[in-house]
């Protein structure tokens, strides 16, 4: 159980609320076939990882980013010879994820009712009209008292997000997917956190798991309202 003087829910978005990797893995798959002539799927992934990393710090996180990694890769890759029809194909691909669903998760529309009487807030990281765009399609906007959108989620994110929300650490409980961004760094500077890995998790938010007295890990977020003394039941 998570102690009764939680005073605010911290929501991750991509993967804890919504699918989002599963549709970036459909483009992968589809991308490696692509270029199959220049090299096979491992090489191919081995090099957009590659490229995807060397981007992060300048272009961030998102699909924007992603589809730019993704052309210069196929580029790299095929030594300049990808034709003009596949990178514009690798473009048409990246730009339907800016309207992938958004349908929320399996449990996730019940465990908010149910945690209602509690503050809560949705906390992502990405490009902010992306994002702002899967809430709306969501349909789950109301439920939050604020939505935070930032380009990274480090100890000093998780810190100020408590201190705009004018709550101590020791009172918040984050909820979300990734060990790396959502669990690590928020029990580090002081929260409590709901660990509920999802079936896919993108190469680069792989992170050593470790136990915490503030952590739980969860199978299903349905489970998370019992595990919260003020939960509707």
């Amino acid at each position: 159980m998570f102690p009764e003087d939680i005073e605010l829910i911290v929501f991750d978005a991509d993967d804890t609320l919504w699918d989002c990797q599963s549709h970036f893995e459909d483009v992968q798959r589809r991308y490696y076939e692509m270029l199959s002539q220049y090299g096979d799927a491992a090489t191919v992934a081995s090099g957009l990882f590659d490229t995807e990393r060397a981007n992060m710090e300048l272009l961030g996180y998102g699909t924007k980013a992603f589809t730019l990694s993704l052309v210069e890769n196929a580029v790299r890759v095929s030594g300049g010879r990808v034709s003009g029809d596949v990178v514009g194909e690798i473009v048409r691909m990246g730009k339907s994820l800016l309207s992938m669903s958004a349908e929320p998760l399996d449990g996730v529309r019940d465990t908010l009712e149910r945690l209602s009487s509690y503050r809560m807030a949705m906390f992502t990281k990405g490009e902010l009209l992306e994002q702002e765009g899967k809430l709306r399609r969501s349909g789950l906007a109301g439920f939050f008292e604020h939505v935070e959108i930032v380009s990274c989620k480090t100890e000093r994110e998780h810190a100020a997000l408590c201190e705009r929300m004018g709550v101590v650490p020791e009172h918040v409980l984050m909820v979300g997917n990734s060990f790396r961004s959502d669990i690590a760094p928020a029990v580090t500077v002081g929260a409590w956190a709901a660990y509920i890995p999802f079936h896919v998790t993108w190469q680069l938010e792989h992170a050593e798991e470790y136990d915490h007295e503030r952590i739980i890990k969860l199978s299903h977020i349905a489970e998370l309202p019992a595990m919260l003394p003020g939960a509707r039941r």
